[in-house]
Order: C-alpha cells, then structure tokens, then sequence
C-alpha cells in the first residue's frame, strides 16, 4: 500500500518536538506562521517561499526554516513540488540549546536567512528525522542527537547578539496553509513581540485568552484601544496576518493539541469554537494540509 502524502508524529522522549514527513507536495500554503522554530530538509524537488521580505527557494539537500511568530507562505518551485522532512520545535528547545552554548541564557536565536546551505546540517537533520519516524533509535541516542544538531545550528547561523527573550508560555505550531488570499501584497517581516505596537500586544493577548469564543472586531478595538479600521492595519502589519487569520490559527493549534490526546473530533471541533466538525475540518485542512483524522492517526500509537 502506497504510504499516504503525509505523516504527522511526535517522537517519544523528545519534549516540545512534533514531525512532519511529507512527499509529493503541490499545495500553495496561504500566509502562516509557526509559534515555535521549524527545520528541515528538502529531499526532493523544491519548495519557494516568502519569508522576511525576501523570496526563498529551497532546492533538494537544502535546509529550510522559520523562527518563531515569522509570517511566510510556500509553494512548489517545480512541477513535481517537494517532499521534505520537518522539524517543529518550542522555542524553549533552542533557549536551552542556546544557553549551553554561551548565548544567553533564555535567549531565542535569530536567523537571517530561511535557507542554508550546509550538507552536514541537512544530513544529520535528515537521517535523525527518518530514524525517529521509523523507532530506529533508542531514547538516549535521539535525545543526545538532536541537541547535537540543534548546537550545530545555532553555532554556525544565529545571528549575533542578544535576540528577544523567550516569552512564557509559549509552544510550538505545526500550522501549514494552503490557498493563498487574493489581492494580499508581500507579506512583512514581523516586528519582534517587544518592539510591536502595544495595541496589537494587547489585541494579540486579548485573542490568545478567548480564542475559542466569538470576539468581534468593535471588541477587540476597544481592548486595544484603537478604532477598528486602525487595528486592522497595524495588527495585519505587525504580525502578517489578519485578527480574524490569527484567532482562526490559534483555534487550528488548540485543535492539535486535543487531537493529539485522542479526543473525538466532534468533540474537538465544540470545544475549540467552530460551528461543527465541517468547519473543523475545512479550516484544519487549510492549515495544516491535513484532516483532523489523518493528523489524529499520527498519536494512534505511542512511539517507540
């Protein structure tokens, strides 16, 4: 039976990291973000994206990545699209990685470029991510590999100096996109969470809390205390996206997180605010390329 396009997993041991397998991909991913850092390697084909006002374009043995809150989209460079393998990793994973290495101590690394050319970083990358996915390797290896690795990383491409600290709470998201909105310009670089305007702080915060119950825009004004049309245009240029984009994504990232624990979708689609599975399912697979139950078979059994 031919393996399906995509495969979402967890490995077991390695707290704050989530992986995604996928081959073959043509999807055209929409303006997104991730809440933590990704990384991969283009294995095949190749992908293009936008990412910190810059056109990207990640050939097969390439890494890709984005850092934390970065808005960016994607697409397939070539007829064949891309198959990759990636790594989706909570901020706190590199502060820590970070701090071993001198960086400062619950500091985020910076990245300049969202496409490296290191052979031995893909390699490595690479190899781990195909281990983890087939229970190659045990605890203590894995554990030990992937810090190798992400020192290797932050070593040889960080950005120097003090980067943004790491703000509590935060987690990783594994949100992809597809169908990109008509008539929407460049995307931004997003400003660093301490340098945004403090309206759309408090309007981001204000949707974190509630993100699954209706807010309306009046409200949303009021509590970032700007006119509507206003926080629109500062929020869609601080962050990349929309409120209403923003607060959908933050439904699709707690829907993860259910799924993840074997909760029904039915059950998933009330608790995290969509009007019924449907609309769970259309708004998952726009995110991420996947269906809540294709996502959901990744968690069946633990792993190994």
């Amino acid at each position: 039976m031919e393996r399906p396009a995509a495969r979402v997993f967890r490995p077991g041991g390695l707290e704050g990291v989530e992986c995604l397998a996928a081959r073959g991909l043509k999807v055209r991913f929409a303006r997104h973000f991730h809440e933590g850092y990704a990384v991969g390697v283009v294995e095949e084909g190749a992908l293009g994206f936008r990412y910190l006002g810059r056109s990207c374009l990640a050939r097969a043995g390439l890494v890709n990545l984005t850092a934390p809150g970065e808005v960016h989209d994607g697409r397939p460079a070539c007829d064949a699209g891309w198959t990759y393998r990636m790594f989706y990793l909570e901020p706190r994973v590199l502060a820590e990685v970070a701090a071993e290495l001198d960086e400062g101590a619950g500091r985020l690394p910076e990245f300049a470029s969202g496409v490296l050319d290191d052979p031995t970083l893909a390699g490595g990358l690479a190899a781990l991510h195909r281990d983890l996915e087939a229970g190659a390797a045990t605890l203590l290896e894995r554990q030990e590999r992937l810090r190798a690795l992400l020192a290797v990383w932050i070593a040889r491409h960080a950005e120097p100096g003090p980067a943004p600290a790491l703000a509590p709470g935060t987690r990783s998201g594994t949100a992809l996109a597809v169908a990109p909105v008509p008539g929407q310009g460049p995307i931004p670089a997003r400003q660093s969470r301490g340098r945004e305007p403090g309206a759309v702080a408090r309007a981001r915060d204000f949707l974190r809390e509630r993100a699954a119950r209706p807010v309306s825009l009046e409200e949303l004004a009021r509590e970032a205390g700007l006119s509507p049309w206003r926080l629109t245009r500062a929020f869609t240029s601080a962050v990349g996206i929309a409120p209403h984009a923003y607060q959908l994504q933050l439904r699709v990232d707690q829907a993860r997180g259910l799924l993840a624990r074997g909760e029904p979708i039915a059950n998933v689609a009330q608790a995290c605010g969509f009007c019924d599975q449907s609309h769970l399912n259309r708004a998952f697979k726009r995110f991420t390329g996947l269906t809540p139950g294709q996502y959901a078979q990744g968690f069946a059994r633990p792993a190994r």
